[in-house]
């Protein structure tokens, strides 16, 4: 018995997203789980990142072929134990420890998901031990309809993903690069070029929706190097001008030669509530965005002069900035159904991260994923982007 017990401790800390009933720490008091496998709320089922590594691995563990099974399969369990399918996935997005990964993970992918994909977004992330790649997912229920859009024009992804998918009143988006839909062609050049393509490109997706940009409620954008930041918020504010979506910024290695910048978004078919002011004056970023029943959360930050290098400062910031913001919604910490946790230093997450993350979340915690990524204010060592819904 107690061989098993640790077997299932050593699985927890290797996968850090399987959800297990509270467990006796040393002292014999009940240590909380970090994620559960999947969320379901407001007609969405949120899924924890899923890694592929395995105990039973050789040293250096298993090939990028063998982990993007395992972690298609794990996302599969949590489907199906919360009345979902990989057929019903609506987004997905895949975090790779290697770039030169990306073609090997794709033909196991494809397979797995044939017909119909749902959107995807793919970077080059931190992702801890011998992980290759992580996956998290939103998907609806069975019998919920979901709709592949394609833009009239525009030629069929050659990666197998879809550019659009609608579903439980909201549209989500892939990730996307400053290429050409027409013909699938880089279009290189600075970053405000690249932003203003991608952001064209997003236009034209909200027109196959019936949309508009004042439509769109959440964003992620990432950035090769924090010196874009300026120059993509410039052309970003142009299309964002009022009621600006909420929004995190990481800054990574993307999949793909002469792109520096990627933006993935959701937007809604129904109309949306801004919560707050925007984050700074000068930022095109709401605090909060409401629509129906969910609540999406802009990244927040922890950084202050006073705990410059502290992870675990920061984090506690993290969370009193999400507190008043959650309090703004009507809303607490246990409404909270997703979570995407940027850490700069994914070795150092698990002691000075968790701890905290334990005492904000003692039961029922939500989905989360964690990966490392660096912030466009290097003094920012941990950056996390919620969704609630009650």
């Amino acid at each position: 018995m107690k061989l098993a017990q640790s077997l299932v401790v050593f699985l927890f800390l290797l996968e850090g997203v399987l959800y297990m009933p509270p467990s006796q720490g040393s002292g014999g008091e009940a240590v909380p789980s970090l994620a559960r496998p999947a969320v379901v709320a407001g007609g969405f089922v949120y899924v924890s990142g899923q890694t592929g590594t395995d105990p039973a691995d050789p040293v250096g563990g298993a090939d990028i072929q063998t982990q993007t099974g395992r972690v298609i399969d794990r996302l599969q369990a949590a489907l199906a134990g919360s009345g979902s399918s990989l057929a019903q996935t609506v987004s997905v997005n895949v975090f790779l420890s290697r770039a030169t990964d990306f073609e090997a993970m794709n033909n196991v992918y494809r397979q797995r998901f044939a017909e119909a994909p749902p959107t995807r977004t793919t970077i080059v992330a931190g992702l801890g031990r011998d992980a290759l790649v992580q996956m998290s997912a939103v998907a609806v229920p069975v019998g919920t309809s979901r709709e592949v859009l394609h833009p009239a024009g525009w030629m069929k992804s050659p990666r197998p993903y879809s550019y659009i998918v609608r579903a439980g009143g909201l549209v989500f988006f892939s990730g996307l690069l400053s290429r050409r839909g027409t013909d699938d062609q880089v279009v290189p050049g600075p970053i405000g070029t690249q932003v203003k393509q991608i952001l064209e490109n997003a236009g034209m997706l909200l027109k196959t929706a019936g949309l508009t940009y004042r439509d769109v409620v959440a964003a992620r954008v990432y950035l090769t190097d924090d010196s874009y930041f300026e120059g993509m918020n410039d052309v970003y504010r142009t299309y964002f001008s009022t009621e600006p979506p909420a929004r995190a910024t990481a800054v990574s290695t993307l999949v793909g030669s002469d792109t520096i910048a990627e933006f993935t978004f959701v937007a809604s078919t129904t109309p949306k509530q801004v919560l707050g002011p925007t984050v700074a004056p000068s930022l095109p970023i709401s605090t909060a965005v409401r629509v129906g029943p969910r609540v999406f959360l802009s990244g927040v930050v922890g950084n202050t002069d006073a705990n410059a290098g502290d992870l675990a400062a920061q984090t506690r910031e993290v969370f009193t900035r999400i507190s008043r913001t959650l309090d703004l919604a009507g809303l607490t910490f246990s409404d909270v159904v997703d979570n995407t946790v940027y850490v700069t230093d994914i070795w150092q997450q698990a002691r000075a991260v968790d701890p905290i993350y334990r005492e904000i979340f003692p039961s029922s915690p939500p989905a989360r994923t964690v990966f490392g990524a660096r912030m466009p204010a290097r003094a920012s060592l941990i950056e996390m982007m919620m969704t609630a819904a009650r």
